[in-house]
């Protein structure tokens, strides 16, 4: 019995390295993958089918109590066994396909035992396919491992050759040499079964592994070449940053030679055959335009398909990776090889991944510009809708003034001037100082000084260290138009408009209150989040301030109305002191 176990395990270590090949095989990965379907259930089943029947070749002819130690097998005597290492695939298949591959490799490989004939052809024909179907079905029991176990798979093992055994002890005749069949071969398939199905499971393991860990590193070699190169492309495509991309590619990647192009061109060319590749040449061959045209990656794997016409030229092969924004291809990463043998699966996995990097990055950028370009023009839409409220008001108190003191008209037209110069200056920022926004609020009262001079005076308080404080332009005049328009303009004299600026820790408070009649106490919930209707002037003015306040300097600047006790209105908002200028 012992050299019946020696000589198993030193034909098992055959079929072991028969079993390492394999785990190096692309379906085999599927399979470790779980992508099963009917066509990958049985070219599994086929697959270890025909390793259930390499285990069986690879197995001993027992007749009685001695055995023959040839290698090939043909037909069984009524008297003799087979001791086989068959069930190391069949089980194998089922702990990883399931049972339905673990059925289908027993059944071939139990054909192929049961036409080899002998005393006991049909109860170990037949344990084949039940001893993979069984071991499908407990593998269900540890589905949340990628692959079972060493320890594990060894003790599932141990069963497959007892069941064998014990069909053959209930099946086989007559039952005295069955009964010395399985006293000479059961430990030594027990053991040798077992082991080989443990060293199995231990090799796909450490294949995973290394498949992981390679995919780990390149996904961290395109992560660290995608952030290196990111910056001259965010910047566009032109010579200055595809040379500067290029030079990083052709470090980082290791490739004979990297090329960048836009739709049109050639922009930078690094590395072997930049003698003869030059910036502006034309992109002329048919992979250029399939790559540019398709969005994906592609390959060439000749001299011409790459697009070099030159005899001499040592390149003979590349990858090319289209580089997007968005949905559109707007130019190519080439990496180029001397030959086409350099271009494996690493380099494709490395393309692959370099090239989504970029794109979603670019994409990335694409879409924060236009969501700043839409915000800018959603922010410059609101102040214009303010700006002609005003003007239009002033300009009807200068068509008045006309008529009955043409020398005060002539003054408001000139202030007026000063006031728009002030306010195109200002405008051309998102954001402005407290001190220019100030300024401007005083150029505006100088204007309503003339329409207003008797019903109401105006105060400010302003603290110090509040001036540099960013605030969006035009943000005061719209308000103290609205205290003027519905708070103080119905009081003859007496009336009275303040102006509070003070700061508190890291923000600048603002306060503004009159001593008018107040605001309905059915518009306060609703002031500043909908345009209100009114009927001097269009009635946004106050909504336009308070979406500006809260786009440009947060959810804590909103304005805040309230009424006092005493009678009037009052307004108040903040600001943080430092706040950086939204692109």
């Amino acid at each position: 019995m012992d050299n019946l176990t020696l000589l198993l395990i030193e034909r098992m270590g055959i079929l072991l390295t028969l079993a390492f090949i394999l785990t190096r095989t692309s379906l085999f990965r599927q399979l470790l993958d779980r992508e099963l379907h009917v066509g990958t259930s049985i070219a599994f089943s086929v697959m270890f089918g025909l390793f259930g029947i390499a285990g069986t070749y690879a197995g001993v002819v027992v007749q009685g109590e001695s055995y023959l130690p040839a290698f090939w097998i043909f037909r069984l005597s009524h008297d003799e066994i087979i001791a086989t290492s068959t069930l190391v695939g069949v089980v194998i298949g089922g702990l990883l396909g399931g049972p339905l591959v673990g059925l289908g490799a027993g059944v071939i490989a139990g054909l192929h035992v049961f036409q080899l004939g002998g005393f006991a052809a049909a109860p170990m024909g037949l344990s084949i396919p039940i001893t993979g179907l069984l071991a499908g079905y407990v593998a269900r029991f540890f589905s949340q491992e990628r692959v079972i176990s060493p320890s594990k798979a060894m003790f599932i093992g141990m069963f497959a050759p007892i069941i064998q055994m014990s069909l053959l002890l209930i099946m086989a005749a007559p039952p005295e040499l069955a009964r010395t069949m399985v006293n000479v071969i059961g430990i030594p398939m027990v053991l040798t079964n077992s082991v080989s199905i443990a060293i199995f499971t231990t090799m796909i393991r450490v294949a995973l592994q290394e498949a992981e860990r390679s995919a780990a590193i390149e996904a961290e070699r395109s992560f660290t070449i995608a952030e290196r190169i990111l910056p001259h492309l965010k910047r566009g495509l032109t010579l200055q940053t595809a040379q500067s991309a290029a030079l990083v590619l052709q470090k980082e990647t290791k490739a004979a030679a990297v090329a960048v192009t836009n739709r049109e061109q050639l922009l930078a060319h690094v590395g072997v055959g930049a003698d003869h590749h030059h910036p502006g040449e034309a992109l002329h061959s048919e992979l250029d335009k399939r790559a540019l045209f398709s969005g994906g990656i592609d390959k060439g794997l000749t001299r011409e398909s790459v697009g070099c016409k030159r005899k001499n030229c040592s390149l003979h092969a590349a990858i090319l990776v289209p580089i997007k924004e968005g949905d559109s291809v707007v130019g190519l990463i080439k990496l180029y090889y001397r030959r086409p043998q350099q271009i494996g699966k690493v380099q494709e996995a490395l393309a692959k991944g370099l090239g989504n990097l970029i794109s979603n990055q670019l994409t990335l950028s694409l879409t924060e510009q236009m969501k700043g370009l839409m915000k800018d023009a959603e922010l410059r839409m609101l102040q214009a809708q303010i700006q002609p409220h005003f003007l239009f008001n002033t300009l009807n108190s200068i068509v008045t003034l006309i008529r009955i003191d043409p020398q005060l008209a002539r003054h408001m037209t000139i202030q007026l001037g000063v006031f728009m110069r002030f306010n195109l200056k200002l405008t051309a920022s998102p954001l402005v100082t407290v001190r220019q926004e100030l300024e401007h609020l005083h150029a505006y009262l100088e204007i309503i000084k003339i329409r207003f001079s008797e019903q109401f005076a105006v105060r400010t308080i302003i603290e110090a260290g509040v001036e540099e404080a960013l605030i969006p332009p035009g943000t005061l005049q719209p308000l103290f138009e609205n205290c003027i328009q519905h708070g103080v303009r119905d009081i003859t004299n007496g009336g009275e408009i303040i102006l509070h600026v003070k700061r508190q820790d890291v923000h600048v408070a603002f306060q503004i209150e009159d001593n008018g009649q107040g605001f309905p106490d059915n518009l306060l919930p609703v002031l500043g989040k909908v345009p209100m209707e009114s009927k001097e002037g269009n009635g946004i003015g106050i909504h336009n301030v308070n979406q500006r306040l809260i786009s440009l300097c947060g959810q804590e600047a909103q304005l805040h109305f309230a009424n006092k006790q005493e009678g009037g209105s009052m307004i108040t908002f903040t600001i943080p002191i430092t706040k950086e200028v939204s692109a």
